[in-house]
């Protein structure tokens, strides 16, 4: 799914376009003991309980797709009788009307959910009219002719609220609050099936982390019967493994900084499209050559590709690229520059030691206070001293 898609379905989220039918909860212990559970007609809730459950799930369907946001797809064996994709089916087809699916369900997250403290499991059926669009793009609310179903999820920490002095109205004084157990927004969720052009797509469905760099693989294949990808901050980290490998004692300063600018145009040109970016292993070796890498480093690609990613492995453009800033990095200095003006930085040898020289013809501001950069006439006489020393060693 694409934002777009998910923001088609966050619409529904809200009291005008509830698609909402059916709302079920299992409250569990730090134990994994279930406390309580709830199963009722989700309009049935108060205008207030309504609003606090369209947060809960609208947040399941917030961040970035490819970090928060995962796409999932089903595994062969999952579909077949008593896979985890059939019993998802048959739960979403059961509108959650049936008491053991149900059980079944709590009983899958609780095992395979690790967290140590309080959780509430949350669990509603929606069924969406898709309104037909017309060639302008807009919707035509008489012309659907398919209702999209789904199971969205969600597992929320319960915890108390803290300590505190408030105001008591009744007695006119301030005395000691009273602590409640508090539903928290979610640590994980889902919605199933996935929601792709428009249409069901019973193959793959959505997962949300709200932590990107702890998918929680243990959950996401004992609920899903799916393998997670590669986290945003693995997948980084793995890409640039690969480039140092790859281009070994090439890895300098200009070949860095010129993959950075091609991948930064591709982004670019992408970026009006519903679709992120994604580099596959061609796509890899294509950024590299058009980056000015040297063709006989493409085998050395396609060996460390498969030693450190996996052949099948995709990088999100968004995961391995810094759209915000361009940083390097010594023991003892940081530098970030406009990651659009990567060029302003550049490598001399200079009095036969390796430097990083940035030009500094504008404002220059040290721990906020603006310092006078050297004159024209001053740089002048700085390079006469320097060339007249150079020739004196000479």
């Amino acid at each position: 799914m694409n934002k777009k898609e998910i923001a088609e379905i966050k619409k529904q989220l809200t009291p005008e376009n509830c698609a909402l039918t059916r709302l079920c909860a299992c409250y569990v212990d730090g134990e994994k003991n279930k406390k309580t559970e709830m199963k009722e007609a989700f309009l049935s809730q108060s205008e207030e309980e309504c609003f606090k459950y369209f947060e809960i799930f609208r947040k399941s369907l917030s961040g970035t797709v490819g970090k928060n946001l995962i796409n999932l797809e089903f595994p062969l064996d999952a579909e077949l009788e008593g896979g985890a994709q059939e019993f998802l089916l048959r739960l979403r087809d059961s509108r959650l009307k049936d008491d053991e699916l149900l059980e079944e369900f709590y009983d899958k997250v609780i095992e395979s959910f690790e967290y140590g403290e309080n959780y509430l499991i949350l669990l509603v059926h929606g069924a969406y009219d898709i309104p037909g669009k017309a060639s302008d793009n807009e919707e035509m609310f008489d012309a659907s002719d398919e209702v999209y179903e789904y199971l969205l999820g969600a597992v929320c920490p319960v915890n108390l609220s803290k300590a505190g002095l408030s105001y008591d109205a009744e007695n006119n004084r301030f005395g000691s609050r009273v602590r409640d157990w508090l539903v928290e927004l979610p640590l994980a969720g889902f919605l199933f099936p996935a929601f792709q052009d428009r249409s069901t797509d019973l193959h793959s469905m959505l997962y949300y982390s709200k932590n990107p760099e702890e998918l929680r693989e243990g959950f996401v294949q004992g609920l899903f019967g799916c393998s997670t990808p590669l986290s945003a901050g693995d997948q980084k980290e793995t890409f640039n493994s690969m480039i140092e490998e790859t281009l070994g004692e090439d890895c300098d300063y200009e070949a860095v900084r010129n993959i950075h600018e091609k991948l930064q145009e591709l982004v670019e040109e992408r970026k009006d499209e519903p679709e992120p970016l994604v580099l596959d292993k061609a796509e890899v070796k294509q950024l590299l050559a058009v980056s000015g890498v040297d063709a006989e480093k493409f085998e050395e690609l396609e060996e460390r590709y498969e030693e450190t990613a996996g052949a099948q492995t995709e990088f999100l453009a968004s995961n391995v690229l810094n759209m915000r800033k361009f940083e390097i990095k010594t023991p003892d200095v940081v530098i970030q520059v406009n990651p659009e003006r990567p060029d302003l930085v550049e490598t001399r040898v200079i009095d036969g030691r390796q430097c990083l020289v940035i030009p500094v013809d504008d404002s220059v501001e040290v721990n906020g206070i603006s310092v006078r950069a050297l004159s024209r006439r001053a740089c002048g006489k700085e390079i006469e001293k320097e060339m007249e020393k150079r020739d004196w060693d000479a």
